[in-house]
């Protein structure tokens, strides 16, 4: 049974002095990133990654742009320490990234860390230890004093073995459960590391801040860390780091937030994998920037690639509706959605948009190397014929008139229904084809001849059905209208040619087939129609024609 009175707020919330970060309503750069896909990612995961997939994985995350990779924690495991040798001894560490690798304030697991370290051409050593209350009081039992005496000690050790071992060495430190911590004691045990590291210009030190498990609203996390930005030793000197966890589902806002209020650099994962709800999701908040015109400094050109190699080497799967990189994610199914983005993208191309303004969509899929035809209009028993006009018209080059695609989309929806399943463009041009392309009803023109009077055009006309020829007589103000009217005498049928339309659509490099459209409407108002498509123009209204009278006459008889 739930019971909502065994929680409390657990949490510290600081002085509203401290929200400068309300006034932003934008971030402004891409903030330093650091992959830990290879170490928090990798420990989450029910089968961590094997040595070879570690690698592979590696070269993804250098491929996309990270210049700080997490690549373990080398005293917790052989597969960790193998992996940070074999980067090491291989020279598989290019100048400009840096390797960094985790180890808790514990003097054993320090110096294997070092050795694990050795000859690293730039490592960030990151060393932590927890300093909530929960932690302090259950955990660790020990008090304030002992808890800072841990992080210092440690931080001396670090130090220490920096000098004494061969590598290029960075520090970082974590006051671990951040969020479960009076924010005062956090800064006291975090100045209480910097007197140790002794930043400086040359010695840029790390202060990172986890959200190690989501206790609060974003805001409240934000101004913890304008806090400790504002009152922090050594500050020009020092990259506030962040490190959120997606416990409450709001690591992406915690993380903006928290950048709005002066941090410096951001630590997650690649789809946002990480232990329990994971870590915050690099791309989602890489994207976000994007979205906003800002560069993030990473590379998601081709995010069916990168979801391809996550999934391979983690074994783990991207939610569908996962943001930017879900297989639906700009998928649209709602007809007036497809409307709405069918209209949005002719408008982009009439008026030679640059700046990407569509409904609904809200950065452009080829950008990250989606397509519009295959990953934008979605077809199902949910959709509208703006969806399907536009995957008609982008997909093969037929541009049909707005009645004809409503008469299509709602043959389209049944098909859907009935079948309980989405339709390929693929299944929506065979659906076209059968029931309105270059239909033919058993009336063939085996003869006419074109006769111009003033402003009329006339005809003579043989009809054959069933083996019998019938001449015909008719004129008409063009071609189109002659063939028309010399059909209804031949066939007595009461009708109105209602719609004609027609365009050009290039099937090969130098060759242009017509297509031409027609509507006819019996008395009663109801409208059929047909499409015929041909090298030359008359044959393809022609076809066009009596593709509509088939469906009309085929309607009578049933």
């Amino acid at each position: 049974m739930m019971d909502a009175k065994k929680y409390r707020v657990g949490y510290y919330p600081v002085s509203q002095e401290y929200n400068d970060w309300v006034n932003k309503d934008h971030i402004e750069k891409a903030p330093i990133w650091c992959s830990v896909d290879m170490r928090d990612g990798n420990q989450s995961l029910v089968i961590p990654m094997s040595l070879e997939e570690k690698l592979e994985y590696y070269k993804v995350l250098l491929q996309v742009g990270f210049k700080e990779i997490e690549v373990g924690f080398p005293a917790a495991s052989e597969t960790e320490y193998e992996f940070l040798r074999t980067l090491i001894d291989n020279n598989m560490i290019p100048e400009d990234v840096t390797v960094q690798v985790l180890t808790q304030c514990r003097e054993h697991i320090i110096r294997k860390t070092f050795e694990a370290c050795k000859g690293a051409p730039s490592a960030i050593v990151h060393f932590y230890n927890s300093v909530s209350v929960a932690q302090r009081e259950q955990v660790f039992k020990k008090s304030k004093e002992e808890i800072k005496k841990i992080a210092v000690d440690g931080a001396k050790l670090v130090k220490q073995l920096a000098s004494e071992y061969e590598g290029n060495f960075r520090f970082e430190y974590s006051p671990e459960s951040f969020t479960g911590t009076e924010p005062e004691y956090a800064l006291e045990v975090c100045n209480a590391v910097l007197d140790v590291l002794e930043p400086s210009e040359t010695n840029n030190v790390i202060i990172n801040l986890p959200v190690t498990v989501e206790m609060s609203l974003p805001h409240v996390y934000a101004s913890q860390v304008e806090y400790i930005c504002r009152n922090i030793k050594y500050r020009e000197f020092v990259t506030i780091s962040l490190h959120p966890h997606n416990d409450r589902g709001t690591g992406i806002a915690d993380t903006e937030l928290a950048l709005l209020a002066g941090a410096d650099r951001v630590e997650g994962t690649l789809f946002g994998n990480g232990e329990r709800t994971g870590n915050v999701d690099i791309i989602t908040l890489a994207m976000n920037m994007y979205s906003h015109g800002v560069d993030p400094k990473l590379d998601f050109s081709n995010m069916p690639y990168l979801v391809e190699e996550y999934e391979k080497c983690t074994r783990m799967h991207v939610y569908e509706r996962a943001p930017y990189a879900g297989a639906l994610v700009f998928a649209a199914f709602s007809g007036s959605h497809q409307d709405a983005i069918a209209k949005g993208m002719k408008y982009r191309v009439k008026n030679k948009l640059y700046e990407w303004t569509v409904p609904y969509i809200p950065i452009d899929p080829q950008d990250i190397g989606r397509t519009y035809d295959a990953d934008v209009i979605r077809v199902n028993s949910q959709s509208g014929k703006g969806g399907i006009g536009y995957l008609l018209e982008h997909t093969y080059g037929y541009i049909l008139p707005p009645k004809m695609c409503e008469k299509l989309s709602y043959m389209c929806k049944g098909v859907s229904d009935h079948a309980h399943k989405e339709l390929k463009p693929e299944e929506i041009l065979a659906i076209f084809k059968e029931n309105f392309l270059n239909r033919e009803c058993g009336i063939e023109i085996t003869d006419y001849e074109f006769f111009r009077e003033n402003d009329t055009m006339k005809i003579t006309i043989t009809f054959m059905k069933d083996g019998v020829e019938t001449e015909i007589e008719a004129e008409g103000n063009g071609s189109l209208s002659a063939i028309n009217n010399a059909l209804k005498a031949y066939s007595g049928e009461n009708y109105k040619l209602q719609v004609f339309t027609q365009h050009s659509m290039q099937e090969h490099a130098c060759l242009s087939v017509a297509a031409s459209y027609i509507g006819l409407e019996r008395e009663d108002g109801t409208m059929f129609w047909g499409c015929g498509t041909d090298t030359d123009v008359l044959r393809a209204n022609t076809k066009a024609l009596f593709s509509a009278f088939c469906n009309m006459t085929e309607e009578e008889s049933k």
